[in-house]
């Protein structure tokens, strides 16, 4: 029997359409999301964790200030040269001798930019805060050139193994070294190169050459890797040989005439590092890269931060400049993991690593995702990501950045506080010989010498030491510092105060 609708029932109701202005709204909210979201979140990130390791340099550098670990090398001599920029001055450094002209060192003039703050706030921890500003900026390109290659986790992962490799926190938390304005560039010019953005690794690159005298062979690394870069791509590989030989020739003008012109002895001090002292044969060379055992220390753990993966990325070759030096040099410290030399490898193999994550088959994140999708990573990835994060975490406690959770880093020990009243004796402007430890407590107010040194008499006013500092080995020996306090009391400098290796003596 046929269903009829009774006239007093209700209409069957019919599904409404949704209105059209309603259903714009719904296609074109994900189109707002697509051009907003991808923009946001990995550079929210990256500067998140640049802000975080930033705070975390300031807390281990300044802290270790504060407990008198730090030294008139280096920290004390880069602030007489910045106190002397600030003042528009040339950089004369009296810790490394009288009249000493600090560009006869080193060729680091981009120091001067520091000058400004300086003037505002002069005190050490200026160039403390400066250099964790800057070694924490490294983190953001990275971060951020992770994202896009492999999605926000690995962007994460490769974040924190660059703001806490071994490289760079060893640095940050050593007084001071114009190497810090080194480290970002090199981040951001590596980036550069990977993104295959030649023009922009070019200018990330040539203030290099302001840094150190060594970072022109580094500039001339990149501009290699640009034009092979020009080459693959069907370029004029011209501009990239240009650069290169550009950073060739800075080393050299540097080394050969600007260094040797304001050097007291009128030649370049590291000469006799890298030769030994005489003239090595060409066969011992070779030798030289693989002897002693400490090298391959170094060479292994750098290749691990890369996660071994990063070494076939071209952009692993940018540490070949650097570590030619180093491995080559006579001098012992360039060899091992404790110094900062090797904050300036440490963007270029997680560079490296990132770029070898690319070319491994891993698949980019879609450039009009609205959220950044979970990418698939290959197994030679994963692997390398594994094993950058297992050396992050073993080489952590080996290094300062621990200090931040250690309760008695935060303590103030009755010595320092012996130590602090003593160094109130000594009036501002006066004119002190102190001991390596001491003396970078008291440059920021006081014309500061080393006390094995030779000084110009009739001497110092001041003369303050601590025999227990296990840094006056170097750069002063412990016999020659005995020597000249042997001479200053011939003189008749007073004894004020002699207690528990604490010595502090005036001129009469």
């Amino acid at each position: 029997m046929p269903l009829t609708l009774s006239p007093h029932s209700p209409p069957r109701p019919r599904p409404a359409a949704p209105p059209l202005r309603r259903t714009a709204r719904l296609v074109r909210r994900p189109a707002r999301l697509v051009r907003r979201r991808p923009a946001r979140r990995p550079a929210a990130l990256a500067w998140g964790l640049a802000a975080v390791f930033a705070a975390l340099y300031v807390c281990v550098g300044a802290n270790r200030h504060r407990r008198g670990l730090t030294k008139a090398y280096d920290l004390g001599i880069f602030e007489q040269a910045v106190r002397a920029y600030a003042h528009l001055r040339a950089p004369i450094v009296p810790l490394k001798g009288p009249g000493y002209h600090l560009l006869g060192d080193h060729f680091h003039p981009l120091i001067a930019t520091l000058a400004p703050a300086y003037r505002l706030f002069p005190t050490p921890l200026t160039l403390v805060v400066a250099q964790a500003l800057l070694m924490a900026l490294a983190v953001v390109p990275l971060t951020r050139w992770a994202h896009e290659v492999a999605g926000p986790r690995v962007a994460l992962l490769v974040g924190c193994a660059t703001g806490a490799s071994w490289g760079i926190v060893r640095a940050a938390a050593d007084d001071f070294h114009e190497i810090a304005f080194a480290v970002p560039l090199l981040a951001f010019a590596a980036t550069a190169l990977g993104r295959r953005r030649p023009l922009a690794a070019a200018l990330w690159s040539l203030p290099l050459l302001l840094v150190k005298e060594d970072l022109g062979l580094t500039v001339a690394a990149v501009g290699l890797l640009i034009a092979c870069q020009a080459r693959q791509d069907r370029r004029a590989p011209l501009p990239g040989l240009a650069l290169a030989a550009l950073g060739v020739a800075a080393t050299a003008l540097t080394v050969l005439v600007v260094l040797p012109a304001f050097n007291p002895s009128g030649g370049f001090d590291y000469w006799q590092q890298l030769d030994g002292g005489g003239r090595p044969s060409l066969w011992a060379l070779p030798l030289r890269l693989g002897w002693p055992p400490v090298k391959w220390l170094l060479l292994f753990l750098l290749a691990a931060t890369t996660g071994f993966l990063g070494l076939r990325s071209p952009l692993f070759l940018l540490c070949l400049p650097t570590l030619a030096w180093r491995l080559f040099a006579a001098n012992p410290h360039y060899w091992g993991v404790s110094y900062h030399y090797s904050a300036v490898l440490m963007p270029i193999a997680a560079a490296a690593l990132v770029d070898a994550l690319r070319r491994s088959g891993v698949r980019p994140s879609p450039a009009g995702a609205a959220t950044a999708p979970r990418v698939p990573l290959t197994r030679p990835a994963r692997r390398a990501l594994a094993v950058s994060a297992l050396v992050t975490a073993v080489t952590l406690p080996l290094y300062p950045l621990h200090e931040v959770v250690m309760p008695e880093a935060w303590s103030t020990s009755p010595r320092l506080t012996e130590t602090r009243a003593m160094l109130r004796l000594i009036p501002d402007d006066a004119t002190v010989a102190a001991s390596n430890r001491l003396a970078a407590q008291l440059t920021d107010r006081a014309e500061v010498s080393l006390v094995c040194r030779q000084p110009v008499w009739p001497g110092p006013d001041w003369v303050v030491v601590d025999l227990r500092d296990p840094s006056v080995q170097a750069p002063c020996a412990t016999a020659d510092t005995a020597r000249m306090l042997t001479l200053y009391q011939s003189y008749g400098y007073r004894r004020l105060i002699d207690r528990d290796g604490l010595l502090l003596l005036k001129r009469p």
